[in-house]
């Protein structure tokens, strides 16, 4: 089934099956808890792997990071299809359900 994927989408930029379901579904092993609690990939289309950060503090850290990652993407996926990382900031919550911190000065629920 993932060549046949692979065959369609090949023309439209979108990586192999297999390469996008190990970033995707082994984004935790590739990151790191740490990471992975802050950032989460969001698409992947041209070699370029976007990823969601929930703070611009975090955004800046990755960037320093994005070439071990791209290394480490390399290795999980046996490709190099992923050849650069863009890090934005998300506007909503990222999947994992976790509540932003308030903001500064605003005063805690009773």
């Amino acid at each position: 089934m993932g060549e046949c994927l692979d065959r369609a989408t090949g023309g439209l930029g979108i990586p192999q099956a297999g390469t996008l379901g190990v970033v995707f579904s082994k984004w935790v092993e590739l990151v790191g808890l740490e990471i992975a609690a802050h950032a989460e990939p969001g698409s992947l289309r041209d070699g370029v792997l976007t990823v969601n950060v929930d703070q611009p503090a975090w955004a800046a850290q990755l960037r320093y990071l994005a070439s071990d990652l791209l290394a480490k993407i390399s290795v999980f996926t046996g490709s190099s299809e992923v050849a650069e990382i863009r890090f934005r900031v998300a506007s909503t919550e990222l999947r994992s359900g976790r509540e932003k911190s308030p903001r500064r000065g605003s005063r805690a629920p009773d």
